[in-house]
This record gives structure tokens, C-alpha cells and sequence, in this order.
């Protein structure tokens, strides 16, 4: 005999698509995460020495962005990428950060509805008139 499963219902267990052990991580990461600022906050040095290291790392990818803004490629994702690293420490970069996301946000608005608003026109014009055979 084959064995069935103890229950017959066609919904899927909560997690059987790999959500719940991915929002598991991410809770994980959050929580190392806060532990390590709780760490740094506690000894001023260490956190001296993280806030020097982010701003090294974050003011170094936006000079390689800069290098690449003249070459074909992604030179000014590289850059906001770089800004959004020096975000996570200091409050003026953060500020950039939301400003650009702001920004793209209504550029991909925008360019949602321009998408809605053509295939609106071409759908109407592509509809045959109705005259006639003869």
C-alpha cells in the first residue's frame, strides 16, 4: 500500500515553497545584525574603527564609479551603490540615498504608465473598422 499524507487539503503547508526558511534567515541576519551594533556601540573604539572602515570601503566604491561613469557599464550604479554604503553610517549619505530612491521610484512609475498608456493606443488602433466587405 501507499502511504498517504496525514492530511488531504490542497493547500500547501505554510513554508513548503522555502518562504518560511528564508524569512527565517533573514530574522537570523537581523539579529546578528543587532547584536553586532549592540557590540560596537558598547566599546567607542571598535565603533570608531567600523565607522572609518564603511567610510574607507563606501568613499572607495564611489571613486571606482566615478573611474567608470566615462566607460560603457554601470558607472552611476556604482556610485549610488557606493553612497548607499557610506548611508549606513553617516546621516548626509543616507539622505542621497533616499533622495535617488525616491527618484527611480517615479521614473519606474512613470514609466509603467507610459508602457499602460501605449498598449491602450496600439490595442485601439489595431482594431479593425467595422465597414463593409463589398
Amino acid at each position: 500500500m501507499i502511504d498517504q499524507p496525514a492530511t488531504t487539503s490542497a493547500v500547501p503547508e505554510p513554508g513548503a515553497d522555502g518562504s518560511e526558511a528564508r524569512g527565517g534567515r533573514r530574522r537570523a541576519f537581523r539579529e546578528a545584525h543587532a547584536r553586532l551594533r549592540v557590540r560596537l556601540d558598547s566599546r567607542p573604539r571598535l565603533r570608531l574603527l567600523y565607522k572609518v572602515g564603511v567610510g574607507v570601503l563606501g568613499g572607495l566604491i564611489v571613486v571606482i564609479g566615478l573611474i567608470l561613469v566615462p566607460l560603457p557599464g554601470p558607472g552611476w550604479l556604482v556610485v549610488f551603490v557606493g553612497v548607499a554604503v557610506l548611508g549606513t553610517e553617516f546621516p548626509a549619505a543616507h539622505r542621497i540615498t533616499l533622495w535617488v530612491r525616491g527618484v527611480v521610484r517615479r521614473v519606474r512609475l512613470r514609466w509603467r504608465a507610459w508602457r499602460v498608456s501605449r498598449a491602450a493606443r496600439r490595442a485601439s488602433a489595431s482594431r479593425p473598422t467595422t465597414s463593409p466587405s463589398r
